[in-house]
């Protein structure tokens, strides 16, 4: 059986899955911020790009399709999660104190760690988070490529777990 020009054949494969590993477990991680989620969305993105390899029609347009998998895996992973939910009435009823709990000191924290970031970090993450723009328009308005706006967007909020305190040794590095 003769492969088409531009696809992996088995070994091919292999190499391929091997090289992208690394940038699929990145970019899991940034959209989900769990190691082991990460790491399990990326094995399962392999298997289903295992058995639907035939779809793939050029190996240079193999990065992309495989981020589509993650992406489309880790959709499904919480379409198949079911969250426990509260009844707020019963709560209001027996005068819970989970409702008169607040996150303003957390709050406070995560504001004055923002403004400890350097400026090509805070800026990029302020307009995102606060403002709601999307990549491409914050690299348009600091006149930067993306990959740069998402490597300063990756930066400033591990800076920002590390001020407030998480841990950030699980973290892929930049």
């Amino acid at each position: 059986m003769e492969r088409a020009a531009g696809k992996p054949g088995v070994v091919g494969f292999q190499a391929l899955c091997q090289n992208l590993r690394p940038d699929l477990l990145r970019f899991a991680y940034w959209l989900c911020h769990d190691h082991e989620l990460a790491e399990d969305v990326v094995q399962e993105s392999m298997l289903r790009a295992w058995k639907t390899q035939d779809s793939l029609q050029d190996e240079k347009t193999a990065k992309p399709w495989f981020l589509t998998i993650v992406r489309r895996e880790l959709a499904r992973t919480f379409e198949r999660k079911r969250l426990t939910t509260v009844d707020v009435d019963d709560l209001i009823a027996k005068e819970a104190p989970a409702l008169a709990v607040g996150d303003q000191d957390d709050l406070e924290e995560m504001r004055a760690a923002i403004f400890t970031l350097p400026l090509e970090y805070r800026e990029p993450l302020v307009m995102q988070a606060l403002l709601g723009y999307s990549a491409a328009e914050i690299a348009r308005e600091l006149k930067l490529s993306v990959p740069a706006v998402l490597t300063r967007l990756f930066r400033a909020r591990h800076q920002l777990r590390t001020l407030c305190g998480e841990d950030t040794g699980q973290d892929p590095s930049t």
